[in-house]
């Protein structure tokens, strides 16, 4: 499921063809994206070493054993980058997620858009969604 979700992303960023209108897509992506109540931004889903507060909130399907992810931040770049990664891992399970090669998001071509900063903010939330699938 991870990358087929990936896939679908690859194709939509590929039809842009304008590197600033990527980004514009992706900042209206967080936008548009859902925010959450304070009481779900938590410390302790705060993802660390982000320029701006961000957070990537996991949750647990028992009945069908997935993970699935909401995520929030104070910036919209930020915001559409986790919230694109959150729906990419969402409905895994624990096993896929541990599984994946985080190398695979490569495809997106997006570290021609970001700052070496928000680059590294991408590599954390990676590693945090790793870190979940224990």
């Amino acid at each position: 499921m991870i990358k087929e979700k990936l896939k679908r992303y690859e194709q939509v960023l590929n039809q842009i063809e304008d590197q600033q209108d990527k980004y514009a897509w992706l900042m209206d992506f967080g936008k548009n994206s859902m925010s959450h109540v304070d009481e779900l931004k938590l410390d302790k889903f705060l993802v660390t070493g982000c320029q701006t507060r961000t957070w990537l909130i996991p949750g647990y399907v028992h009945q069908n054993n997935t993970m699935h992810f909401s995520a929030d931040s104070d910036a919209l770049i930020s915001k559409g980058m986790v919230c694109l990664i959150a729906d990419v891992f969402s409905g895994s399970t624990e096993e896929e997620i541990k599984d994946f090669d985080l190398q695979k998001f490569d495809t997106l071509h997006l570290d021609i858009l970001l700052t070496p900063g928000r680059r590294n903010g991408v590599h954390n939330m990676l590693q945090t969604i790793k870190s979940y699938g224990k």
